[in-house]
């Protein structure tokens, strides 16, 4: 949706094909937020709510997962009034993530959920002498986990004395495969980086 404010003319209201919204809906929502003049152009589907959060220009759309807690509690014969609550709210129940925080059981199905929420991956760390590193793993972003992206991470002069690196799991054709500084990375993907002294 745009909104272009100008001297004189009334609102002057411009949807495209399949928008629910009547003309007048939506000049009056305008007037209700001050606009008296201006050409605003809908394109695609909105809602009342969603046309005043345009309007308003304050307000960001993020993604969001839905957890349902004291899920032990929980009686076999409530669970269906429990979905239906969460559908009449939009939740579909099959994208919930039913938890008891108390009991500590789906912590891991919650914690799964937002990392690919999040769009983060983990890479662990194959450090000389010491071996892999499952305890704390190097943390990159979806679209920023080359192995270049690794070495600025990581700091210090690992990325001036880089020679290669050996990548074991999902991105790894082979395990110890020899990879250079564009290979990308996936999410518990093994990373050994081969330095020079």
């Amino acid at each position: 949706m745009t909104i272009s404010k100008r001297g004189k003319g009334g609102i002057h209201v411009t949807t495209a094909d399949g928008v629910d919204l009547d003309d007048d809906t939506i000049a009056e929502v305008l007037r209700e937020h001050g606009y008296v003049n201006a050409d605003v152009t809908v394109r695609g589907e909105v809602s009342i709510d969603e046309l005043i959060d345009a309007i308003m220009d304050n307000r960001v759309y993020l993604p969001s997962i839905v957890a349902v807690n004291k899920a032990d509690l929980i009686d076999r014969d409530y669970l269906p009034t429990v979905e239906e609550n969460l559908r009449e709210v939009g939740v579909d129940p099959e994208e919930a993530v039913f938890i008891s925080a108390e009991a500590e059981k789906g912590l891991d199905a919650l914690k799964e959920k937002l990392w690919d929420a999040l769009g983060l991956i983990r890479v662990y760390m194959d450090k000389p002498g010491r071996g892999v590193d499952y305890e704390e793993p190097l943390v990159l972003m979806e679209g920023k986990n080359t192995v270049d992206d690794a070495l600025r991470k990581l700091g210090g002069t690992l990325d001036e004395r880089f020679r290669f690196a050996r990548v074991t799991g999902p991105s790894a054709k082979h395990d110890e495969q020899q990879v250079g500084r564009d290979h990308e990375l996936q999410d518990e993907d093994i990373l050994r980086v081969v330095a020079r002294k």
